[in-house]
């Protein structure tokens, strides 16, 4: 499977995901206005923390693993068993522990205890949440980009009617609980695709843990959870410190913005995790390491550019379509948040090598160094510049993590060739 055909297969999912949330946006902005993209943020990074955390941070490693036993399927047996009882544990421990402190969580994310049956709903169905991104997981690993594409287009189309319905019906307290549950009901889909694959069976994702495979996994367990930690505390804090400084209002801005952002480069970001983390796992030879990574530069990143630049020159009319009058003030974020996010893709490609090499150490210390560089950056920026300063700290933060992607990737290759 090419880097183009595989653009070209998850495209038709991600156009249609695309489509989904832009339209998402619109209903959002509408129903529930800048302070509550904020609330939806939070929530989001709450979910993606909790999620990452139930499942034992094993879905980088079963895509990783599963490519990389591509031959060997007693020993991908090994690994759906390992990772699987490992997900049903955690999913259960933790969906417990949700509903016991339901009313706290809701204080600390979304500043509201009344809130508190948003994460029953959640701790409700988290078990189907997690146990669907492990199946895709293990489609991603085993290269069924067909069943892959199927699967998230049924996730994109539960996300907007379940979502649309919900906020429209009930507002904020709708939008959450919808965006804490599709995934759940995306199970049922996934799970029937898969299950129809001769090369799987659901005994497969339960038994006794092999450590070997635990082992293995134990390192993305730890970038992933690293990555679970460092990227939504970040956000929550950042809108925090926008929300005490600057409003609520100027903390949707930034929200609204962001899921902007991860709509129209999620063809990019997705394309490095369906096929770039497969592949580099793949290879052994340093020249066709680079190779891949030429092709990333010379394919994603004048793409991800170009997309950056249509956006900018669109802003306005962006912000009319997607959005609502209550958002104008989000027009001075574009400028400095496109640019960041040609900067992100750039750094990404190289980035991916670390998931791919197993690069553990590289990757935690990376992650927490940035993470925490960028809220500084904002705290720093934004009193000198207001609003903008956010996206201004956005750009700054990816340029240097890009220099530094550059320099420990080249000498990585390097210490591989034997240099």
């Amino acid at each position: 499977m090419t880097l183009i055909k595989t653009s070209l297969l998850n495209g038709i999912a991600v156009v249609i995901r695309m489509l989904t949330l832009l339209g998402l946006n619109k209903i959002l902005a509408i129903y529930v206005g800048p302070s509550g993209y904020a609330a939806i943020g939070q929530f989001q990074n709450a979910v993606q923390m909790i999620t990452t955390f139930a499942s034992g941070a094993t879905n980088n490693g079963v895509t990783k693993y599963t490519a990389e036993y591509f031959e060997d399927e007693e020993s991908q047996q090994r690994l759906w068993r390992t990772a699987g009882t490992i997900a049903l544990c955690g999913s259960v421990i933790t969906a417990i522990t949700i509903t016991a402190f339901n009313e706290v969580l809701a204080g600390w994310f979304l500043k509201d205890r009344s809130l508190g049956g948003v994460f029953i709903w959640f701790a409700a169905t988290l078990v189907f949440f997690v146990f669907n991104t492990l199946l895709l997981a293990i489609l991603n690993g085993k290269k069924e980009i067909h069943l892959y594409v199927t699967a998230n287009i049924a996730g994109s189309l539960f996300a907007l009617v379940i979502t649309s319905a919900m906020a429209i019906q009930f507002g904020l307290y709708g939008a959450l609980v919808s965006l804490g549950i599709f995934q759940s009901l995306t199970f049922i889909v996934t799970f029937f695709l898969i299950l129809k694959k001769k090369w799987f069976r659901l005994r497969y994702l339960f038994g006794v843990v092999d450590p070997k495979a635990a082992r293995n996994l134990a390192k993305y367990g730890a970038m992933a959870l690293t990555a679970a930690v460092c990227l939504p505390v970040s956000h929550i804090l950042v809108r925090n410190h926008l929300g005490v400084t600057l409003g609520w209002d100027a903390a949707g801005y930034w929200e609204a913005i962001w899921r902007l952002s991860a709509a129209y480069l999620m063809l990019v970001t997705t394309t490095l995790g369906v096929y770039y983390l497969p592949r580099l796992s793949e290879i052994t030879n340093p020249q066709d390491l680079k190779k891949e990574i030429y092709q990333g530069y010379k394919l994603i990143l004048p793409f991800a550019a170009a997309c950056s630049l249509v956006i900018f020159l669109l802003r306005d009319q962006v912000i009319q379509i997607l959005f609502t009058e209550e958002f104008a003030a989000m027009e001075q974020l574009f400028a400095w948040q496109m640019f960041g996010n040609t900067l992100k893709i750039g750094s990404w490609i190289l980035a991916y090598v670390m998931l791919g090499k197993a690069m553990a150490r590289t990757f935690i210390l990376t992650e927490v160094i940035f993470s925490a560089l960028f809220v500084m950056m904002v705290v720093l920026y934004t009193h000198f510049f207001g609003l903008v300063g956010v996206s201004m700290a956005y750009a700054s933060n990816f340029a240097i993590y890009w220099l530094v992607m550059f320099i420990l990737i080249r000498k990585y290759i390097n210490r591989e060739m034997g240099q």
